[in-house]
């Protein structure tokens, strides 16, 4: 039976969105739509973090969601984080229309990012491969814009 998920990101400032899962069955991949508005030109890190919680903001949903210990990678790159979603791309108009599917993410068994945030970033994710440490564990992508958590949805 299919699942879905919605996910309001709100942040400080302008940046605002809302992101939609969608799961056809546990072996599927999951699509993620929506549409993020308020960013910077270009491109931004966007990942799922590992609590569904932010009572601090953005910084208390801690680091992405990475149940399986890997380095940070890229959405299609077989080492990575569950979270890594790679980035996002606003227009001139800072819009960034999202329509991803992904093979790690899933809203099914213990795995699940149902209950965990997704997080858009101020700046490129790298995929980690920008030579340094803090590539291989946030893609550099920068500080936290907006986050909202993930929740079931009809």
């Amino acid at each position: 039976m299919a699942k879905k998920a919605v996910c309001v990101l709100k942040g400080t400032g302008e940046v605002n969105g809302t992101v939609n899962f969608e799961q056809e069955d546990d072996k599927s991949s999951v699509k993620l739509s929506g549409k993020i508005t308020g960013l910077t030109p270009g491109k931004h890190g966007f990942h799922v973090h590992a609590f569904g919680d932010n009572t601090n903001g953005c910084t208390s949903a801690g680091p992405h969601y990475n149940p399986h210990n890997q380095t940070h990678g890229g959405p299609t790159d077989s080492v990575r984080h569950v979270g890594d979603l790679g980035n996002v791309i606003a227009d001139k108009d800072g819009v960034a229309d999202i329509d991803i599917v992904d093979k790690m993410v899933t809203l099914f068994g213990e795995y699940s990012v149902i209950g965990r945030t997704m997080v858009i970033h101020e700046k490129e994710d790298d995929l980690g491969k920008g030579g340094n440490e803090e590539s291989l564990k946030t893609g550099n992508a920068g500080g936290r814009l907006a986050c909202g958590v993930i929740g079931i949805t009809q």
